[in-house]
């Protein structure tokens, strides 16, 4: 492989409320909340609009030359919980025992090595890059993981926007569905949308597609309301928020409500929307490509981890990109591996492996691995020594990250750890640079500032550099 040289908590909602819980995406499209369009809907629109009106963020500046956006859509696997770099992307088979991973190595198409964890992963590493020198801030899971998705680390002052909702924000939809949506749903309570407008905010699905009889629930006109008799409601609530609009001093206000009912309308009724939700049109030959039938080797009552179910939420993330969805987020597995990496391992990787093996083939088939970013993340990686439970513990100091397609080099290995994969020994990236090649290949300046609650310019990503080696 070619190398460069080149520089859990519980879940809350944290979409920035004022006195009272904002209406989510998800809330508005349920099929419960927009039928019931009578007695309350003032009161609703008029608390929901005071609080958007008191945390929308607005522009200052206008995007810096990034060029035209490479990526039209991200796919972002979280590996929640710590994935260990030496088992995976960084075996380190020459150090101590203590330290190289726990199995063997796999060759690579272009000569490196992964650990033998992940064989199908090695056959299409000339289609992706590998970060080997990612460097973290804080080795705390809930501190870590919201570094992860918001750019920053948490403060007492400011709640910060979640990258899905900034890709929502600035770039709008890219079709009929949301922009940011979430499978099954936001890992703990860091993808809200900070200062920004809840409409910004993901949908959640609140539902696996591994599951036997997938369904997004709430996603259907309830039964026995025909479909004249839902638009007479849409009507109707459309007189009664005209009527809100002349009470109000300030009509703008319901803006956000007005595209909540709109976006709800659309899913609701649109026959691509619905279908874009399933699996219909599925060949069994593209479960297989991607594992569904893959289980990991590790059986038995004690097994806690995820076996299944990675195969189908990566399909239903090709398909939302594919039906115009900007940023997608899929969450998989258990990796706090303080007790015996090996077994965690063991029971995790192999529908991991080819998962994303599948993935990535999938979209190179389909023609769409040029506009699609697939991003394999984890908040930080693990200790460079094995404890003495066998296990690895927290480390943020030099970890592995994976990405491919959406204007990504195919092929590159980037960075170095040193000899126990302990610290960067060759161009660290820290995880801000990342993020800010992520929004750079969107066609999104990280250097943008925003603004929150009126006053405090805020720049999307601060000090993020461009990681110039890994683009094509």
């Amino acid at each position: 492989m070619a190398s460069s040289s080149s520089s859990r908590s519980g879940r809350a909602d944290h979409r920035g409320c004022v006195g009272y819980r904002a209406l989510t995406r998800r809330q508005a499209v349920q099929a419960g909340t927009f039928g019931g369009l009578g007695i309350s809907l003032a009161d609703m629109l008029r608390l929901e609009a005071r609080g958007e009106a008191s945390t929308e963020a607005f522009q200052t500046t206008k995007a810096g030359a990034t060029g035209p956006a490479k990526a039209l859509s991200v796919i972002q696997l979280h590996l929640g919980g710590g994935f260990p770099q030496h088992e995976s992307f960084d075996p380190k088979p020459e150090a101590p025992v203590e330290y190289r991973g726990s199995f063997g190595v796999v060759k690579t198409k272009n000569g490196d090595v992964f650990s033998d964890n992940l064989p199908k992963t090695a056959e299409i590493a000339d289609k992706i890059a590998v970060v080997r020198s990612v460097v973290g801030k804080v080795p705390d899971h809930g501190l870590a993981t919201y570094h992860l998705f918001k750019g920053y680390t948490p403060t007492a002052v400011i709640d910060y926007p979640a990258m899905g909702s900034i890709v929502s924000h600035e770039l709008g939809r890219r079709g009929e569905l949301p922009p940011y949506i979430a499978i099954p749903n936001n890992p703990g309570a860091v993808g809200g949308t900070g200062f920004l407008s809840s409409s910004f905010g993901p949908f959640e699905l609140n539902a696996d597609p591994g599951n036997k009889g997938f369904k997004v629930r709430d996603f259907s006109i309830p039964d026995g309301v025909p479909l004249d008799r839902f638009d007479r409601r849409r009507q109707a609530r459309a007189i009664i928020q005209e009527r809100i609009r002349d009470l109000e001093a300030d009509p703008s206000t319901l803006d956000t409500m007005d595209e909540f009912y709109s976006q709800a309308y659309t899913l609701l009724t649109s026959k691509d929307a619905q279908k874009a939700f399933t699996f219909d049109g599925e060949s069994e030959n593209t479960f297989k490509l991607y594992g569904s039938d893959t289980t990991g080797s590790v059986k038995g009552p004690d097994n806690q981890y995820h076996k299944k179910g990675l195969a189908e939420r990566l399909i239903m993330a090709r398909r939302l990109v594919e039906a115009g969805t900007r940023f997608v987020t899929v969450t998989y597995g258990s990796w706090d591996s303080h007790v015996d990496v090996r077994k965690n391992c063991l029971d995790q990787m192999a529908p991991l492996d080819q998962a994303i093996a599948g993935l990535v083939n999938d979209l190179d088939q389909r023609g769409l691995l040029d506009t699609t970013l697939f991003w394999v993340t984890s908040e930080f990686g693990r200790t460079p020594k094995v404890n003495g439970d066998s296990g690895r513990d927290h480390w943020a100091r030099n970890y592995s990250m994976m990405l491919a397609g959406g204007g990504i080099a195919r092929g590159v290995i980037h960075g170095a750890s040193d000899s126990t994969g302990g610290e960067p020994a060759r161009d660290a990236v820290p995880l801000e640079d990342i993020q800010s090649t992520v929004y750079n290949l969107l066609g999104i300046d990280a250097n943008k500032e925003l603004v929150a609650f009126g006053t405090r310019p805020i720049e999307i990503i601060k000090d993020g550099t461009i990681v110039t080696a890994i683009l094509a």
